[in-house]
């Protein structure tokens, strides 16, 4: 689809008025084909985990909900019901890792959108739960519904991103119906694999609903794979709140899958050393795991880590540094130590999509790859250390992840792509290769199609009105809304998810829980 948009803006060719094949593009069960790098030595990393334990069994874990509380107790952890702190020995947590799945097969809407994640899969997600959106036409502003949908449409335009990310908060809708208004979204504009707020158990049940009308699965359809998924972050240091706790035990117990999510700070909510920061991390990270096991062997589950440095100067975080990096390469470290797929995150604290926010998400981005991140958040449109999310910018670092997405396919080397017959032995000393039998068979597929980046010389540029990327990049993301179509859907379905939300906003919704 972005191919074809690509190939529409490109500089003219005598050879393009006559049709030709067009490239064979397939973004969608990509695998990790980049080396692994370490940050520490084996014997560290075991350090780090045995620390995660020692931290858990004598520190504990602040739990504020009585029912995860009450679950984590009938699991064999000491709970002191004075101060909600919960104790849990190393043996709870080594069965809750043994139980927890090292591949998850997640179920789109769509067949050929289905992926599994297990180490060596690879998953992007653009930018996500933001509550600003900005764009160089209508300015910076707090989200709303338009800029909900129009993320979306992104999203799914662009095959690349294999599942959908809260995006940004539409404001402009009631947060006791704005579940109803995000899902019914995901539900009529996308095919791909939906995210859900873990927001209260009446907002996750509505959700649930929803996606079981629209895709029309049974009770034991619906629980018998992930369909959905939700992201759970701890409240650093130590800490797992209520309607965090309550999203573990709600999706476990359903067999949807939960991402979690330490958002750990070194030098803020995190001590200031990426071994010590990464260390919690994964204690806080095993002490939710743990929640999900104990609620539902076998639950699907994601391992996940968000760590960087803040600015000391300022105390704002700071993404795409040297220390983000290292933190990323040590948390694939520890989720390899555990074998379980697992989430990183790239991102920028830049103020606008410029040359600061490039650098800051591809050097993000980068370290998740060689850490061998299973899925990678904030791939794309992360602005302000996540209080916006910009359409150049989603648009812009769309263009990167699909050139790793053809890294990801690997090069060939057979008789063909060497191409002694239809190559080197056509050319004489001095000559060319354009008109051979290799390049006339392949020139309109051989080399990746950019939707952004343009080849044009200084000449042709400037004669074209010298139009920068991220100016190029508003045209692009306009021409895509513009000719969005959504995917096939059944109209009985659809009118089935109006009714039951019509129903359930005539009683008032469900309002979210804290």
């Amino acid at each position: 689809m972005e191919a074809e948009a690509g190939r529409r803006r490109r500089r003219g060719r005598g050879a393009e008025a006559v049709p030709q094949p067009s490239r064979d593009v397939n973004y969608r069960r990509l695998r990790n084909p980049f080396p692994q790098m370490e940050v520490f030595p084996a014997d560290q990393i075991a350090d780090m985990h045995e620390t995660a334990l020692r931290t858990l069994e004598e520190l504990g874990v602040k739990v504020l909900l009585p029912e995860a509380r009450r679950i984590y107790a009938q699991g064999g952890a000491r709970v002191n019901e004075d101060n909600e702190m919960v104790f849990i020995g190393r043996d709870v947590v080594e069965a809750a890792v043994a139980s927890a799945p090292k591949s998850i097969a997640c179920r789109a809407g769509a067949r050929r959108r289905d992926f599994t994640l297990e180490l060596g899969s690879l998953v992007f997600q653009p930018g996500a739960g933001a509550p600003n959106a900005t764009d160089l036409e209508r300015g910076r502003r707090p989200a709303n519904g338009q800029d909900y949908q129009e993320f979306l449409k992104l999203t799914h335009h662009f095959d690349v991103f294999q599942m959908i990310s809260p995006q940004v908060e539409p404001q402009d809708v009631p947060t006791n119906v704005r579940h109803y208004f995000t899902t019914q979204a995901q539900m009529e504009l996308t095919d791909k694999f939906p995210f859900f707020f873990s927001r209260g158990t009446p907002q996750v049940k509505d959700c649930f609903e929803m996606l079981s009308i629209a895709r029309g699965l049974s009770d034991d359809e619906f629980r018998g794979n992930p369909h959905c998924y939700t992201i759970i972050n701890t409240n650093s240091p130590r800490t797992l709140d209520i309607p965090m706790a309550q999203g573990l035990i709600d999706f476990a117990r359903h067999g949807q899958m939960s991402i979690i999510t330490p958002f750990t700070l070194m030098g803020a909510m995190a001590p200031i050393t990426v071994a010590g920061a990464i260390t919690l991390s994964h204690a806080e990270a095993l002490a939710a795991l743990t929640l999900t096991q104990l609620t539902n062997p076998g639950a699907p589950v994601c391992y996940g880590t968000f760590t960087s440095n803040v600015d000391m100067k300022s105390g704002a975080p700071a993404f795409g540094t040297p220390s983000h990096f290292q933190a990323s390469l040590a948390a694939g470290q520890l989720a390899r130590h555990l074998g379980l797929p697992w989430r990183s995150a790239a991102g920028s604290a830049s103020n606008i999509n410029d040359v600061q926010a490039a650098n800051e998400n591809q050097f993000g981005l980068w370290g998740c790859l060689m850490a061998g991140a299973t899925v990678i958040i904030h791939s794309a449109g992360w602005l302000e250390g996540g209080l916006t999310v910009s359409f150049e910018k989603m648009i812009c670092d769309a263009e990167v992840l699909n050139m790793v997405a053809e890294l990801c396919a690997g090069a060939q080397a057979d008789s063909s792509e060497i191409g002694f017959d239809s190559a080197l032995s056509e050319v004489e000393p001095s000559g060319h290769f354009f008109a051979t039998s290799q390049t006339m068979e392949r020139y309109n597929t051989a080399f990746y199609e950019p939707h952004i980046h343009d080849y044009a010389n200084f000449g042709t540029w400037t004669e074209r009105g010298s139009v920068d990327a991220n100016h190029r990049a508003t045209g692009v993301w306009k021409e895509i809304l513009a000719n969005f179509e959504a995917p096939a859907q059944d109209v009985s379905r659809l009118g089935a998810l109006h009714e039951f939300i019509a129903r359930r906003t005539e009683a008032g919704g469900a309002p979210p829980e804290s």
